[in-house]
């Protein structure tokens, strides 16, 4: 049976954007009955649910969920049949082809066709069959290739039934349906990306001190809510909590047979080799286990005794089976550091050599047989690019930049069988500065990285560093969706995306506009980080007279403020039992933003007005001790909900920073008295100033024409940047152009004044992943010569230089790269601006162009 191709299905979250649309598709979850349809629910009366007794335990416990989901929607728990020949009415059959009896008769019988599963990975079918048993009138079959293809089968219709997989970790509601049907006929999918999952990491003091507030620790009680919902996202992979003291198998023996029994692949860290969690290291010493430095050319017998270990342990399941996992191999320097300056990669070599000599000796099977990843992480990547070679079964992991910009990508070999993957971040300990507080990441971002990937060959693991989990959950989501089939995920689908979730989440009374929340949320909290910002971060306008001028700082928290005046208002419309989860998804995030940038706001006048001996500064010195003190407000106010289930979770520190490091509390930030005689005036604000004469501003999107060729095609990705949105040639991952192939956009501009024209060109801080180090676009005027901008960012350890440090380290703390450039003596009048493609994975974001001088500002100028 052919398998059909998952993109019939509209990605939204879980539920069908169009009920009707839904009701027309094979095997789908509908709520009116159609002729042929499989009554899940009808009247509030559940079908009931079979599986095998024999049944691996990941299939018998999402039986199990599914019959509370169901309970969930309709009112009633469904009931588990123990034999099928006792079955009467319509059932759901769970099972995995080959493994399940049931399902084998079925297949034998003819009744049911599953040519189409087999030898995939993870792959599932569902389909209503007629008259299976005697008894049966009607068998909903979910059948999976493997025992995860089976959970996610069944899971995926609980989402669609409006099922969230956030019900539990968001408290998302569920609006409760008496009747839900599955229409006649077949459907089939599969994961377009092997191994799929997050790392949770930097847990300090969020996560760690909600698990222990609420669990005694991150415990395998607290890891069965996380094991499930990655599995309701349809992901299979995790790298554990390990910030020290924790490690994943030590803590908790029970955390792996867990992992293992619900489905879950256990890996471990970028630096953390061979299932071994780095805090083992250090914590056994004392033990005579381990000892020594964490350096193989000095200690490397003590090393191997430690490693091991660890795959001793993964094999501890028993008659030969392991714990199901991806075995991280190579080496960093202790404690996540860089290993020994010069070190080289004839060490690295023999490193993963003794590695997988290990793993075929303890496992008793070629080391090709158990799935290996070496992660090229930071400097690791530069071994790879200085010709360090591993075996070809072994994934490559690319990284990111850690700020949401992929650094490499392959560029040959793709038929590896190990194949390749991507590393990316959400979360982030390190230089500039952390971001690890709240959620500051544009799904368009993830999309445009993560289809580029894809487009490149990294299909093989993707994994995203998630922090605490919660703020993240809206792009935890979205990353996970796009896992699952980028193909499906296109252009339209991310547009639709965020319209598709808020009605998941809420309903649709309320989509369109809760989408709309989430748009502007992403984008300006993409801006700059929270971690980042403070008084000085953005500029003021006059200040000294009667009026006040908020510059573009005022701006910007007009912005932020009507986007909560915005938030307030949905959240008035919206029922009790959506409140919570609207508050974590939505309220928190939009109104905890919206009061930092007004805090810093309101210092940054208390600090201007006060070097005037202005009394005004002593109002906004009050200003900024209430949003000091809303902050712990709102904090508190998360921590309460539930009766207290999140309390912890938003305990990490934001304000204050002063550098790459946290602050251990919250600092207010200085302020300055006045001692004034008279009372301050009333606080008065002048009308925004007009543009300067003479400044031409385009947004990228706006352009005028827009000449494809190549096989390339300009396209639009709406919201991705600081303002509107941005363009770049699809599809990606296509080599290099000239000018000759004349793929361009060209934007009409008109000069009022002649003279030299200065053009700058704002771009989405994006990496090149082919390993040359810098990336081109060509911009000219009208038919003049094509002048090569030559956009050259390298994060470290790649950055030599401080002028290239700097470089990196603006662009991210900016979220852009503004290039700039001139054109000698250009008469006033029209003209057009040509912006040329020449390399991939440039995305232009805005234009800026006058024959004065540009003011100086955060975003740019503004159209």
């Amino acid at each position: 049976m052919r398998i059909l191709i998952s993109s019939l299905i509209v990605f939204c979250g879980g539920v069908f954007a169009s009920l009707s649309y839904a009701c027309e598709l094979p095997a789908s979850v509908c709520f009116s009955k159609k002729s042929g349809s499989f009554e899940l629910i009808q009247s509030g009366k559940p079908a009931g649910i079979y599986v095998d007794k024999s049944a691996d335990p990941a299939v018998l416990r999402v039986a199990n969920n599914f019959a509370a989901d169901i309970g969930r929607v309709g009112g009633s728990t469904a009931p588990l049949i123990s034999s099928i020949e006792n079955a009467k009415g319509n059932v759901v059959i769970v099972g995995v082809a080959g493994q399940s009896p049931v399902i084998n008769e079925l297949i034998s019988s003819g009744k049911l066709k599953v040519d189409g599963l087999n030898a995939q990975w993870e792959a599932y079918q569902r389909v209503v069959v007629e008259r299976p048993f005697p008894n049966v009138p009607k068998a909903l079959v979910i059948v999976g290739s493997d025992r995860r293809g089976a959970v996610y089968g069944t899971y995926d219709i609980s989402e669609k039934m409006g099922v969230s997989p956030w019900y539990w970790f968001a408290d998302v509601p569920v609006q409760k349906k008496s009747n839900v049907f599955v229409t006649a006929g077949a459907y089939s999918d599969a994961p377009k990306i092997k191994y799929r999952g997050i790392f949770i990491n930097d847990e300090d003091p969020g996560f760690s001190s909600w698990a222990i507030k609420h669990y005694g620790g991150i415990n395998s009680k607290m890891y069965e809510h996380v094991f499930e919902l990655l599995l309701r996202m349809k992901a299979n992979y995790l790298w554990p909590a390990m910030w020290p003291p924790k490690a994943f198998n030590e803590d908790d023996p029970q955390n792996k047979i867990l992992a293992d029994e619900m489905g879950i692949v256990v890996g471990a860290s970028h630096h953390e080799p061979m299932t071994r969690a780095h805090d083992e290291w250090h914590r056994n010493m004392d033990k005579g286990v381990t000892g020594g430095k964490w350096d193989y050319a000095t200690n490397a017998a003590n090393l191997r005794t430690f490693w091991r270990g660890g795959i001793e342990r993964m094999m501890s399941k028993g008659n030969g089976q392991a714990y199901e996992s991806l075995v991280t191999v190579g080496m960093r320097g202790d404690g996540d550091e860089a290993m020994s300056e010069g070190t080289a990669t004839q060490l690295l070599e023999t490193i993963v050599a003794d590695q997988r000599r290990i793993i075929s000796e303890v496992t008793g099977k070629p080391a090709d047989q158990t799935p290996q990843v070496w992660a090229l992480y930071k400097e690791v990547q530069d071994y790879y690019d200085h010709g360090m070679k591993v075996p070809d079964d072994v994934t490559l992991l690319f990284a990111d930049d850690n700020w949401g910009q992929i650094r490499r990508l392959p560029t040959g070999d793709l038929n590896r069988k190990g194949g390749y993957g991507v590393y990316y971040h959400f979360d982030y300990v390190g230089a500039p500065r952390n971001y690890k507080w709240t959620n500051t990441v544009q799904i368009e971002k993830i999309w445009q990285q993560m289809d580029l990937a894809y487009e490149r060959g990294a299909r093989n693991l993707w994994i995203v560093n998630v922090g605490d989990i919660k703020p993240l959950e809206f792009p935890i989501s979205f990353f996970m969706k796009q896992a699952w089939n980028p193909n499906a995920m296109t252009l339209n689908a991310l547009k639709q995306y965020p319209n598709d979730w808020a009605r998941a989440t809420f309903g649709a009374k309320n989509a369109a506009e809760i989408a709309n929340l989430m748009n502007r949320y992403s984008q300006y909290a993409a801006r700059k980080k929270p971690e980042l910002i403070d008084a000085t971060s953005f500029r003021l306008g006059e200040g000294n007279g009667s009026k006040l001028d908020g510059g573009e700082f005022g701006f910007l928290v007009a912005q932020w403020d009507e986007l909560e005046k915005d938030m307030l208002k949905i959240k008035a419309s919206l029922p009790a039992n959506q409140q919570s989860a609207y508050f974590q998804l939505v309220e928190y995030p939009i109104a905890s933003f919206s009061n930092l940038y007004k805090l810093y706001y309101a210092v940054a006048w208390n600090h201007r007005l006060a070097t005037a001996e202005d009394a005004r500064a002593n109002v906004f010195a009050d200003q900024a001790e209430a949003a000091f003190s809303r902050d712990k407000t709102l904090m508190d106010a998360y921590h309460q909900l539930e009766r207290g289930k999140w309390d912890g979770m938003m305990s990490q520190t934001h304000i204050g920073y002063t550098n790459w490091q946290q602050p251990e509390v919250q600092i207010m930030p200085t302020i300055k008295r006045v001692q004034a005689k008279a009372a301050a005036a009333p606080i008065v604000f002048a009308e925004p100033s007009k543009k300067e004469n003479g400044l031409i501003v385009i947004e990228a999107p706006n352009f005028s024409r827009a000449v494809n060729g190549s096989g390339l095609a300009w396209k639009v990705i709406p919201n991705l940047g600081r303002t509107l949105g941005a363009v770049t040639a699809f599809p990606q991952g296509q080599k290099p152009t000239t000018q000759q192939d004349a793929v361009r956009l060209e934007y009409d501009i008109d000069i009022k004044k002649a003279g030299d024209l200065t053009l700058q060109v704002y771009l989405s801080p994006t990496l090149d992943t082919t390993g040359r180090g810098s990336l081109r676009v060509g911009v000219s005027i009208d038919d003049g010569p094509m002048q090569i901008l030559v956009d050259k960012l390298l994060p470290a350890p790649n950055a030599t230089t401080l002028q290239e440090q700097f470089n990196w380290n603006r662009a991210v703390e900016n979220n852009a790269r503004m290039l700039e450039t001139s054109f000698i003596d250009i008469n006033a009048g029209k003209h057009t601006v040509k912006v040329w493609r020449l390399d991939d994975n440039v995305v232009l974001q805005k234009l800026v162009a006058s024959t004065q001088t540009i003011p100086l500002s955060f975003l740019g100028p503004l159209p």
